[in-house]
């Protein structure tokens, strides 16, 4: 359903981004945040299907800073790869990839982001520090609990597994208790209870967390 572009953030970087456009008029635009696994298979598949829902989906191609085309899996060995080029990219650096992300994403409409493990910390970052955007979603963000002091701009609804390490179930709810104007739920899975391509996938998790992001996007992006 989508192909990838090329799009240039603020400080002249070129990257890629896989863009997912509704069949119809888009309600509005998400910017998909990816995890440490680049834009691979199932990240194109997670924006293909918020296109089936009638978003235009742009998944910003984060690691292109260090490594371009990056694609892989969830081996431990890839965890490990993967790992190791996040922490060679700087937090604005990716912030001003999703900056380009939104503006692109602005002529469909008000835009929200939706992020999963580091892509989860970098919607929680983005609600805090960019503007343009109408809420976000962040799916068990790793290093939010690091930024426990950041001041989401726009509504957040927060996913989070009962049985994850990163953040712990401890950290999340400090987090919550610290910002009671965000929105978090609780599932009985692990990290990456989202993604089907994992040993840590839970059907039934996914299938409610993403019934829940659909409801909290049709009211803040359309």
């Amino acid at each position: 359903m989508g192909e990838f572009i090329e799009l240039s953030a603020a400080d002249g970087h070129r990257f890629a981004a896989w863009v997912a456009a509704p069949a119809g008029k888009a309600r509005g635009a998400l910017v998909i945040a990816p995890e440490i696994f680049g834009v691979n298979g199932h990240i194109r598949s997670v924006a293909d299907g918020y296109a089936a829902d009638g978003y235009l989906a742009i998944a910003p191609a984060l690691f292109d800073r260090v490594q371009r085309k990056y694609d892989t899996g969830y081996a431990p060995e890839e965890i490990q790869a993967g790992l190791a080029i996040k922490q060679k990219i700087d937090y604005d650096d990716a912030l001003k990839d999703i900056a380009a992300a939104i503006a692109h994403g602005q002529p469909a409409g008000r835009v929200g982001i939706v992020g999963y493990c580091w892509g989860g910390t970098l919607a929680w970052l983005a609600a805090a520090h960019l503007a343009g955007l109408a809420c976000a979603v962040p799916y068990y963000g790793g290093n939010m609990y690091d930024f426990i002091d950041a001041t989401p701009k726009c509504p957040v609804m927060c996913h989070f597994g009962e049985r994850d390490r990163s953040p712990s179930p401890e950290q999340a709810r400090a987090l919550l208790a610290a910002h009671p104007e965000v929105t978090g739920y609780f599932y009985d899975a692990g990290h990456g209870f989202n993604c089907d391509r994992r040993a840590s996938h839970d059907p039934a998790a996914s299938k409610l967390a993403r019934s829940r992001t659909l409801q909290f996007l049709a009211q803040h992006v359309g």
